[in-house]
């Protein structure tokens, strides 16, 4: 009689890929909030804009990949750091 083991079994297989899938995606994307909150106020620095610790702090507070990358958006054009938010 063959012994079918649980973690040889195609639906443990399958749970696995999925966690897989879903930590390489979730990696991703806290790679890229990481980034986005380092590169914005660089943006500005390299730009001569000084960055205000109140501006840097809410940057790097921010989880939310969609909102950093207005951020960094507006980073390019800003003409002030507090440009940043604007409507917010």
């Amino acid at each position: 009689m063959a012994i079918q083991y649980f973690w040889r079994h195609p639906l443990a297989e399958q749970v696995r890929e999925e966690g897989r899938r879903q930590g390489l995606e979730q990696a991703r994307k806290q790679g890229l909030v990481e980034g986005w909150k380092e590169m914005i106020p660089r943006i500005l620095e390299w730009r001569g804009i000084p960055v205000p610790d109140s501006v840097r702090e809410r940057v790097l507070a921010c989880e939310d990949l969609d909102r950093l990358e207005v951020w960094a958006q507006r980073a390019v054009h800003a003409t002030d750091a507090a440009e940043l938010f604007a409507g917010e």
